[in-house]
């Protein structure tokens, strides 16, 4: 038995979790970049990193944070990863979840279509259309880079001329205008971490501002979430395909609203106020699917 993380960085928290998890078990692993991984078509190994045969030594891969790169550097990571979901390797997250989930308008598209509540969200790349949404949503909008995380880039805008500005702004640089209805949350939000079919840890993130990432300096603050905020963050992390999950939650006036979906999750915050280790559960999870 050996495990594979991929992983930006070995001594990331996150990342060292895991490693501690793996060593509690006396399971050997191997940490790796992508950049160091080399794929062969028509002659083996099929994928090798240092003297690592991937499908020949190792039994699973975790997959932190993919990283940063061109377009063509991460769409030949993604198609490393099909080949060897197709080679019967198992791997969390699976590659049509990471896809999924760094998609933002791919996510609430999904998570609508199976009836989970999410903000009333419109994407364009028109200006015009954009300024008739600002409208429609309340004059109250937070503005998103479609392919983003950790709330970098998002913009609160209730002016109507510095929404102008914004929207021109990103059509010039050929972005697409991805906008949702400002949901009143005051300063807090609910972070809930799902493996597999049950919620194992949440927390409520409280901040100075309406940015509630761990991230950007929100204190994490234990919480029990109710069973009907379980089911939801279940049910969202099932629609994008991911075997674990951080789901984002809303408590606005109308109800929650989940807004966000993430397939690679940090745990450091949750950590702190949790009745269990999540890196622990994690290798739990893994070594349970791997006999099946």
């Amino acid at each position: 038995m050996k495990f594979g993380i991929v992983t930006r960085n070995p001594e990331a928290w996150s990342s060292t979790q895991v490693r501690e998890a793996l060593n509690k078990r006396s399971i050997p692993y191997e940490c790796f970049t992508f950049p160091r991984l080399v794929a062969r078509i028509a002659y083996k190994p099929y994928f090798k990193v240092n003297n690592t045969s991937i499908l020949d030594d190792l039994d699973a891969l975790i997959i932190r944070p993919i990283g940063r790169g061109s377009l063509e550097e991460l769409v030949f990571r993604m198609d490393m990863l099909y080949k060897l979901e197709r080679q019967g390797f198992y791997m969390i997250n699976p590659p049509t979840a990471i896809e999924h989930c760094v998609d933002k308008y791919d996510i609430v598209a999904l998570l609508e279509d199976v009836n989970v509540p999410v903000p009333r969200t419109l994407a364009t790349e028109s200006v015009n259309e954009a300024l008739r949404a600002f409208n429609e949503l309340g004059g109250d909008i937070v503005v998103k880079p479609i392919f983003g995380s950790r709330g970098q880039g998002a913009t609160r805008i209730n002016d109507i001329d510095i929404a102008d500005t914004i929207f021109k702004a990103i059509t010039f640089h050929h972005g697409v205008i991805y906008m949702q209805e400002f949901v009143d949350h005051g300063h807090s939000d609910i972070r809930a971490f799902v493996i597999g079919d049950q919620v194992i840890a949440s927390m409520c993130r409280i901040a100075d501002g309406w940015k509630t990432n761990y991230s950007r300096g929100a204190r994490p603050a234990p919480t029990e979430i109710s069973e009907e905020f379980k089911e939801i963050a279940i049910k969202a992390s099932k629609a994008v395909g991911c075997k674990i999950a951080g789901v984002d939650i809303l408590e606005g006036p109308n109800g929650p609203r989940i807004v966000d979906v993430n397939s690679q999750p940090g745990w450091k915050g949750l950590q702190m106020v949790a009745k269990v280790n999540i890196a622990d559960e994690i290798v739990k999870y893994v070594l349970n699917e791997i006999k099946k």
